[in-house]
């Protein structure tokens, strides 16, 4: 079916070119360009992601490497160093931003499944501070001489995919990320206790959605009463009542759900909040738990794709490369998927990296290959922050 065709012309196929060109319409991507076009220039950036390179001249020079190919594998005539560089300097980055959110779309629609506990989409949030030279990428200031971006991802606990990212420089503060998140009703939404905000919170109740977090160790909790709760499962107390602070009881006016946790596990008491009445105590406790999967979303797209060294300096580069990251990602969720490999996405990744310029059928590579050895990010290995 593949015969002659690279592994990576055969990913590109999983990339829809139309939807690509319709947002490069809508902001003038290709306006004054010749050769060197926008959808060349994202296979260029998504090439560099899956096979790891360091810098800009790293990328040029794997692809002048396999100067013969470049038509095959869609980079167009023109790949030259200062052509990338000048595209990812001038062409908007809503043009990589707007696909990349189509893709992850795609990539959920796909991975949607009904195996989680608590029935519903259930999202985590968090932020993850990458770390800049001020001198370098000057628009980044975080402090005197320090410089620096912030994710703010919203992840799809149940999918598996992020839904939503918001880039800043990091002296934005998180809770006001929570402004830009895209609520939805009836959905959970997961955050640690830096997040507690009461406007905001009330924001999410009156969305029709809820939230669990981690309250801070001041909580002024006034109990109105408590339900019984078996101390067996770990639940200490679950208790309804209202926040009795002055200023908080305005921000927060409704009644809010107490719940004390103790987890056997780490040898920790936790209080958590939420505006949810309806769950278990037990299933309140998991729902904080997989919040951890952020994090580990944070780690591992740090560790195998390119988001914490650059090939450019200014925000607009900054943001294509990171929405390139994102893209990648999708893309392997989405090879996966639809040839049914029963490989992690690490696994996945890991295999089409080196593989790139074989002329193998993608599904062939996942066949007949000991996996014992390889080292993926263990989902329980972390429970609670």
């Amino acid at each position: 079916m593949n015969s002659g065709k690279y592994v990576y012309s055969q990913l590109i196929e999983f990339l829809p070119q139309r939807v690509f060109d319709g947002f490069v319409t809508k902001y003038s991507g290709n306006k004054y360009t010749r050769h060197f076009t926008c959808w060349n220039q994202l296979l260029c950036m998504v090439f560099g992601q899956l096979t790891n390179r360091d810098s800009l001249r790293d990328l040029i020079v794997a692809i002048e490497a396999h100067s013969r190919k470049t038509y095959h594998l869609g980079f167009g005539k023109s790949v030259t160093r200062s052509n990338l560089a000048k595209a990812n300097e001038n062409r908007s980055s809503k043009i990589f931003e707007e696909y990349a959110y189509h893709l992850i779309a795609v990539a959920r629609r796909k991975r949607v499944n009904d195996n989680f506990e608590i029935k519903g989409k259930v999202y985590a949030f968090d932020s993850s501070t990458i770390d800049l030279c001020l001198n370098v990428f000057w628009w980044a200031k975080f402090r005197k001489a320090k410089g620096g971006i912030k994710l703010h991802t919203l992840y799809d606990i149940t999918t598996q995919i992020p839904a939503f990212i918001h880039i800043t420089t990091a002296k934005v503060n998180d809770v006001n990320a929570m402004d830009v998140i895209p609520y939805e009703s009836e959905a959970y939404y997961i955050f640690d206790r830096g997040y507690v905000d009461y406007t905001r919170l009330h924001k999410i109740t009156n969305h029709s959605a809820y939230f669990v977090m981690r309250a801070k160790s001041n909580l002024n909790f006034d109990r109105m009463y408590s339900r019984k709760v078996d101390k067996t499962t770990g639940v200490e107390c679950d208790q309804i009542g209202k926040l009795a602070g002055f200023y908080v009881s305005k921000q927060y006016p409704d009644k809010l759900r107490r719940v004390k946790f103790y987890d056997i596990e780490t040898k920790r008491t936790f209080v958590f909040l939420t505006n949810n009445f309806d769950l278990s105590a037990e299933q309140i406790a998991l729902l904080y738990k997989n919040r951890w999967q952020v994090e580990l979303f944070f780690k591992w797209i740090k560790q195998h794709l390119k988001i914490k060294s650059f090939w450019g300096t200014s925000e607009n580069a900054v943001r294509i490369q990171i929405y390139s990251a994102i893209i990648a990602y999708c893309l392997v969720a989405i090879v996966g998927h639809d040839l049914k490999i029963e490989r992690s996405t690490y696994e996945i990744l890991q295999v089409l990296g080196i593989s790139l310029l074989d002329k193998t059928p993608v599904n062939e590579l996942f066949t007949n290959i000991d996996y014992n050895d390889v080292n993926e990010l263990d989902y329980n290995q972390l429970l609670f922050s």
